[in-house]
């Protein structure tokens, strides 16, 4: 399957003219919204696995809710990996653009592989452990091209994207619930 056929989709605006000054306080700016962030990531997984094998439902809202969550955590992920330089807004696109769809939970969701994606997911988790220790070093190599050349590498950026994209893939399959489609092994859209 290409991974342009799993139904999530992730863009991240390219920055033409990175700012110097935040680039160089970015762990420290950064802290206030990670301090958000994890406050409101609380675990809302076992809900939802308990109502897609009892009710057979997925609440509206709750899709909404994990959508925005989701969204928002992305944007604070490329800010702190130097990818965006628009401090991340709670509500706002902004930058990233990330999208995955409402599942239809009678017809195109299996209603016991809730109880095992969380384990199918596991070779996805080693995967992304080996991508995040790749981009942290990286990172760093791009806080100082940032600083050095005012600009934003392409190559770092699509790597950092990519495994910001490989990363709501599998969280979406093995946490959100929202699709029975197996992510991808791919960094691509």
């Amino acid at each position: 399957m290409p991974a342009s056929d799993f139904p999530l989709t992730l863009t991240i605006d390219y920055p033409e003219e990175p700012n110097r000054l935040t680039t160089f306080f970015r762990m420290f700016v950064a802290i206030p919204i990670w301090i958000i962030a994890t406050q409101l990531g609380s675990l809302l997984w076992l809900p939802v696995v308990i109502m897609i094998v009892f009710r057979r439902k997925y609440p509206r809202w709750w899709f909404d809710w994990n959508l925005a969550l989701t969204r928002f955590s992305t944007r604070v992920g490329a800010y702190s990996l130097l990818i965006a330089h628009e401090y991340p807004s709670t509500d706002e696109e902004q930058y990233v653009h990330l999208d995955f769809e409402y599942p239809d939970v009678e017809n195109d969701l299996n209603r016991w592989l809730p109880l095992v994606k969380w384990f199918l997911v596991i070779p996805h988790i080693i995967v992304l452990i080996i991508l995040w220790i790749v981009a942290l070093p990286l990172a760093i190599a791009l806080w100082f091209a940032i600083l050095f050349t005012g600009q934003v590498p392409r190559g770092l950026f699509n790597y950092m994207v990519g495994v910001l994209r490989y990363g709501n893939r599998m969280w979406v399959y093995g946490f959100l619930l929202t699709t029975d489609r197996y992510p991808p092994f791919s960094l691509s859209e």
